[in-house]
């Protein structure tokens, strides 16, 4: 093979170029080398677990693994000792499990490790590396049945989802092209680029009954057959990772612990609709997968996965990483192409749809991550292996970012057809803090979709995920997330916060979208105060149906998708909102109203103690009394009593 010095100085077509012997000798040799290791430790180093002090823990463990006499190996494009002493320590991108992190799995034991701290590290290079003992206090420890889980096998979080797209995400190193091949990366680039046509591949992108991952379910063949078919000297590939919905983390996740299979998902997307240039549009907020996804970038150009006469096809294909400009509205494909111009990322009216005129005017495919990520799977394995898994008019698996009031919070991929009842309860775990404490909370709701989404009610959780029966509820797909809420979740609170996110993010252009969504936010907002009124809810629906009907863009016609489907399953919560001016969620704190039963208090003065407004007054071992009118709704008092005393209505 090679060098990848003299690779990267290619410069012209038809001079040195990257064959498909180089990546099965890239990969050949980095699996032998793996063959020497002893143990390969793998420390998430995604940006939750990080946000914990993974790389504490990675840099810990590596000392130690020295102290202990071993060799730590951090590359394994370094040398490897044949000595049984050898450890291969790892970062990898988000392994989804986040409720649990910092998260270290030793392989090839496949145990794994919860929650770990950098003063475990030497306890588990001694005894797990070094003698193959297992640290019970560090594994999971299921809160359903008290059972501990040893490896991701035994953990149902995990052995319950189907981990395709998210195969390699949180098992490879990012920052390495050659461990992304040793896990078969890029074969299915090169197949696109020598072996098939663009026709074919199209045609079985469209076979596999891919629908766009990033909200709208177009069938993702389809557009790029359009592309392919408009007529133009000049064609552009996008990846859309402007991920703005609150609670989603799935697009970020992916770019940093896999770019490289986004990357020849590109590849692949650019040879079949005739482009030979790309942009991949990440959000600014998104600093580790703006940085990670640069780095594969560059180290596919070196190798020369990317440039001219790509797998000496003849195919010129050039990517360039922008950061977004920190708008919502550009997740809109017109409001991207608009920000990568350089102008102000606002919606134009379609049609013309990008494929016709797209970037800078010329015909462009835009897909999201996910979407992008999937491509390699179904080149790699036929279409009929991505059409045999999930429904009928949905295919393959999706990608959830499970975040609320769930036990299990974390990143999740399941087939479509699984229902909302599997997702929550038996890899979400059920309720969090489900004590008897805590009373058992039930769950109330779940918003799917986002803030373009819906609220879908507890007794419709045997609903299957896919797109018809999650858009027939009221809500949508919309990119993946899934925010789970009790029953102490106030429904008209969630769809102001829902409204209040779209309408900052509104770019303004259309009436509509701009001063509709400021109208609903302040009718909900007085609602939440106590000063609802008579008629409120009939201006809402007229108001709702106006701008989903009116608005320009996505963003606008989805923006009252909380408020219509809140007032659809939970509309007594509103009417005793404005009637009775109470919250039965005793959410809304205008609306709340602290008392103290007499016959259960004993006078032991903690509530007036830790009242901020001394609100609170009564002799010692004497029932005491709120004075309402300096009362300010802390909950303070209520926290604090031990006896039950404070009553909340």
């Amino acid at each position: 093979m090679k060098s990848l010095e003299k690779k990267s100085n290619r410069n012209f077509l038809n001079m040195d170029y990257i064959t498909k012997k180089d990546i099965e000798d890239i990969r050949d040799n980095y699996l032998k080398k793996a063959s020497l290791i002893h143990k390969h430790i793998v420390i998430c180093a995604g940006t939750g677990c990080i946000s914990n002090g993974s790389l504490l823990v990675y840099k810990a463990i590596s000392e130690s693994l020295i102290q202990a006499g071993l060799n730590n190996v951090i590359k394994l494009s370094l040398d490897v000792h044949d000595d049984n002493k050898s450890v291969y320590v790892s970062r990898s991108g988000c392994q989804g499990f986040c409720a649990q992190g910092p998260l270290l799995t030793i392989y090839p034991d496949n145990v794994m490790y919860v929650g770990v701290k950098p003063q475990d590290a030497a306890e588990i290079i001694q005894k797990t590396v070094v003698n193959d003992e297992v640290i019970d206090r560090l594994l999971y420890v299921n809160p359903a049945n008290k059972q501990k889980g040893k490896s991701i096998s035994d953990i149902p979080f995990y052995s319950m989802q189907n981990r395709l797209v998210l195969g390699e995400c949180g098992i490879v190193d990012p920052e390495s092209i050659e461990e992304y091949i040793s896990h078969g990366g890029y074969v299915a680039a090169e197949k696109a680029l020598n072996v098939l046509s663009d026709k074919e591949i199209c045609d079985m992108i469209m076979q596999s009954g891919l629908r766009g991952r990033g909200g709208g379910g177009f069938l993702t063949g389809k557009k790029w057959d359009i592309t392919r078919l408009t007529e133009g000297d000049k064609k552009y590939v996008i990846c859309n990772g402007d991920e703005g919905d609150p609670g989603a983390f799935m697009d970020r996740s992916l770019m940093e612990g896999n770019p490289h299979r986004i990357i020849e998902g590109m590849i692949i997307a650019a040879k079949a609709v005739n482009a030979n240039e790309a942009y991949i549009y990440v959000r600014a907020e998104y600093p580790l997968a703006v940085a990670r996804m640069q780095k594969a970038v560059e180290d596919a150009l070196k190798l020369g996965v990317l440039g001219t006469n790509v797998f000496g096809s003849g195919h010129e294909i050039n990517i360039h990483v922008m950061e977004g400009a920190g708008a919502f509205v550009c997740g809109e494909e017109t409001a991207l192409i608009g920000s990568i111009e350089g102008k102000r990322g606002m919606p134009n009216r379609k049609p013309p749809y990008p494929a016709q005129k797209g970037l800078f005017g010329k015909s462009t495919v835009i897909n999201n991550v996910e979407t992008l990520a999937t491509i390699p799977l179904i080149i790699s394995n036929g279409a009929e292996w991505h059409n045999s898994i999930g429904t009928e008019k949905s295919k393959g698996t999706k990608i959830f970012a499970l975040t609320g009031h769930v036990a299990n919070t974390g990143l999740i991929e399941v087939p479509f057809g699984t229902t909302l009842n599997k997702i929550i309860y038996s890899i979400g775990g059920g309720v969090e803090h489900n004590t008897q404490s805590a009373g058992h909370k039930k769950f109330k709701a779940v918003q799917v979709g986002g803030p373009s989404g819906g609220c879908i009610p507890e007794y419709l959780f045997d609903t299957i995920v896919d797109y018809d029966s999650v858009t027939a509820t009221g809500a949508i797909m919309g990119s993946g997330g899934l925010v789970v809420m009790d029953e102490n979740t106030c429904m008209v609170d969630m769809a102001r916060f829902f409204l209040d996110f779209t309408q900052k993010e509104s770019c303004g252009k259309c009436t509509f979208c701009r001063v509709g969504t400021k109208r609903m936010l302040e009718i909900l907002t007085r609602i939440t105060q106590g000063e609802g009124r008579d008629g409120d809810i009939e201006l809402l629906e007229e108001l709702c149906e106006q701008i989903r009907t009116s608005s320009l863009c996505g963003l606008g016609q989805t923006a009252p998708n909380p408020v219509l489907t809140t007032l659809k399953y939970f509309r007594h919560e509103y009417e005793a909102h404005i009637y009775n001016k109470k919250c039965p969620a005793h959410n809304c704190k205008k609306l709340l109203t602290y008392t103290i039963e007499t016959e259960k208090c004993t006078g032991c003065t903690v509530c007036a103690k830790n009242c901020p407004t001394t609100a609170i007054s009564g002799e010692r071992k004497l029932p005491h009394l709120i004075d309402q009118s300096l009362c300010i709704k802390c909950g303070a008092c209520f926290s604090k009593c031990k006896f039950e005393a404070i009553t909340l209505s």
